[in-house]
């Protein structure tokens, strides 16, 4: 794996335009970078980021014009290890399986389950065999700072949990929103293979997922104006949650995945 520009950035931001936070934001550029997967979802924004080399991503392209299921994950990721990226922070939108998890709430996942289709998991296609392991798929380390700092701020959260990954655009019927409740936590459409090719990638990655409404399971009729609210409050609460996490990353050591690939290769 080889990096092809020179402008360098410790942390990654995954995520749509509603945590791009201008207020923190310094010293900000737009670079496009061509990858061997085709273009990322839209130029990659660098700057500082309460004093540290930011690089922030919208995963759905400038305007949400991109579904789920046609992100380029492959070349989003490259993009960001291009940059020298070894921290990868994910807000996304999720529905909730749990009672106990709220809308509101910020869930820490450490575990997924993939039930993707037709997405490219992987960069190795040929020519070299790796196995990488994903007994710990979210990092550890940037998982204890985000419930940390959420604490910190008072917010709703939930340490731990399983994110089921699902095609999309359509959302889950009702059969199959109560058969994923019976073991996983969280839904959304973006965890995977993100995750997986940021391992591969030997990079930390850990995903923000923001519950915007119980899933069609609970059978709760939620307006598309009640949706919008809690999502736009999840933002606010996101957006103030970046700016606690991202200076207590260790971004001057290495990726504790860092080297992984050795241990990795047939």
């Amino acid at each position: 794996m080889h990096r092809q520009v020179e402008a360098r950035a410790a942390v990654g931001i995954i995520g749509g335009s509603g945590v791009y936070d201008q207020d923190a934001f310094e010293n900000v550029s737009s670079l496009t970078i061509a990858t061997p997967y085709g273009a990322p979802s839209a130029p990659l924004e660098l700057g500082t980021f309460r004093g540290v080399p930011t690089a922030f991503l919208p995963r759905h392209g400038k305007g949400h014009t991109i579904p789920p299921h046609r992100i380029n994950f492959r070349a989003n990721l490259w993009a960001l290890h291009c940059l020298g990226v070894q921290w990868v922070l994910s807000p996304c939108a999720v529905g909730s399986l749990q009672e106990e998890l709220t809308p509101g709430m910020f869930v820490i996942p450490d575990q997924f389950i993939d039930l993707t289709k037709n997405r490219p998991t992987t960069f190795f296609d040929g020519g070299k065999v790796y196995h990488i392991p994903m007994d710990q798929p979210f990092c550890p380390t940037l998982g204890r700072i985000i419930a940390a700092q959420a604490a910190a701020l008072d917010l709703p959260h939930h340490a731990g949990g399983t994110y089921l990954c699902i095609e999309g655009p359509r959302f889950s019927t009702k059969a199959e929103s109560k058969m994923f409740r019976t073991f996983a936590d969280i839904i959304g459409m973006t965890a995977c293979p993100e995750v997986a090719l940021a391992r591969e990638l030997e990079m930390s990655y850990a995903s923000i997922a923001m519950v915007t409404d119980y899933d069609v399971w609970a059978d709760k009729p939620v307006s598309t104006e009640e949706v919008l609210k809690t999502l736009g409050a999840n933002l606010t609460n996101s957006a103030a949650l970046l700016r606690k996490v991202i200076p207590a990353i260790p971004f001057t050591k290495d990726s504790p995945y860092k080297g992984s690939l050795q241990h990795a290769a047939l």
